[in-house]
């Protein structure tokens, strides 16, 4: 009985899917169907399909990355599209560099720790973790960052995610939560960083949002550097290598 069930239902979303398609006509229509087939079958948010620079392929950027399918929907896939023409381009980090910079201005300043330079000359928007080694590494050098121009602004990435397996807030959540939500955040960043305990604070800041939004624009660890073009450096960068990196796409 069980089986039957499950063949009917099966049946039954093959047969929607396929009604889709076929009244998909317009590219309007087109890119809603891909929306809920991918959120039914995979379980992908879907906030925007663009064309590729392929012909009949769209890029689907969804709440865990960017992703390309055929504009039937028929196949999904994911990596680096690179062009050859010029040169050897990265076509999906051009398309996720212009996502990065545009969904940036929604945590604008207010939801963003940051240490500014006094003689600004670059800006960096780091995704921070405080259970992060070469995030406290960087931390400890924001001196000589700011003393080379460098403003650094922090989004908070836990790398436990938002909630554990209980659907309950993790404790690695709850502790970024608690520094973003301070009086004074950036006293709070630093002692954080050093290994002591940050009152425990809830607020509206978009702790959770900022987590989300690096998954989606490729963060897979800490801390990932968004350059002023929207380019993403993983991992560590000494202030002097920082520094050469940002004047050579200058």
């Amino acid at each position: 009985m069980f089986k039957k069930f499950v063949c009917s239902v099966a049946f039954l979303v093959v047969a929607v899917f396929s009604q889709i398609s076929v009244a998909a006509g317009s590219s309007t229509d087109a890119n809603s169907a891909l929306k809920i087939k991918f959120g039914a079958l995979l379980g992908l948010q879907v906030s925007a399909v663009k064309q590729s620079p392929l012909k009949d392929i769209v890029e689907v950027i969804t709440d865990q990355g960017l992703f390309y399918a055929s504009k039937d929907g028929n196949y999904l896939f994911h990596g680096k599209l690179f062009g050859l023409k010029k040169g050897v381009v990265n076509l999906t980090e051009n398309s996720l560099s212009s996502i990065r910079l545009e969904g940036m201005k929604k945590f604008a300043d207010d939801n963003m720790i940051i240490f500014p330079a006094k003689d600004e000359k670059h800006v960096i928007t780091v995704f921070t973790d405080i259970t992060c080694g070469y995030c406290k590494k960087l931390h400890n050098q924001m001196k000589d960052y700011n003393a080379k121009g460098i403003t650094v602004r922090y989004l908070a990435y836990p790398r436990s995610g938002i909630k554990d397996a209980l659907g309950q807030p993790t404790q690695n959540f709850k502790n970024m939560r608690s520094v973003w939500c301070s009086d004074d955040p950036k006293k709070a960043m630093d002692k954080a960083f050093k290994g002591n305990t940050v009152a425990y604070r809830i607020c509206d800041k978009k702790v959770a949002d900022e987590f989300n939004f690096g998954r989606q624009v490729g963060v897979n660890g800490t801390p990932a550097i968004v350059l002023e073009n929207g380019m993403m450096l993983p991992g560590y960068r000494d202030p002097a290598s920082m520094l050469q990196v940002l004047e050579s796409i200058n």
